[in-house]
């Protein structure tokens, strides 16, 4: 089966401000999303803990390490939300809480 992979304006604009090798590999994360859905896990996808679904793509090349925050709509629909440049060993709570407010901006539209 093969799912929907729909990338917000954040997102997007964060994909498109990455270096070559780091855009080709951030887009080889979503393709892989968008053919594994749910059954893509770790080291390409994680579950971040007290968000209500929200997860992470996780994008590495070298020492640069990347995250692009997505969710699961309507059972086959996998929505990027934004990324951002990983700094440090915790997932920065700003950037989870934006990622969280894109989400339910999303979800209101929809309706």
């Amino acid at each position: 089966m093969e799912y929907t992979v729909k990338i917000l304006p954040p997102a997007l604009k964060f994909l498109e401000s990455l270096q070559p090798k780091l855009e080709a590999k951030a887009y080889r994360a979503l393709l892989l999303l968008k053919t594994f859905g749910y059954q893509l896990g770790e080291p390409h996808s994680k579950m971040l803990i007290g968000t209500d679904g929200l997860k992470e793509l996780r994008v590495k090349v070298g020492t640069d390490i990347r995250r692009i925050f997505y969710f699961q709509h309507k059972g086959t629909i996998y929505v990027a939300t934004s990324g951002y440049l990983k700094k440090e060993m915790k997932t920065d709570r700003g950037e989870i809480a934006r990622a969280q407010k894109l989400r339910t901006q999303f979800i209101a539209e929809e309706k």
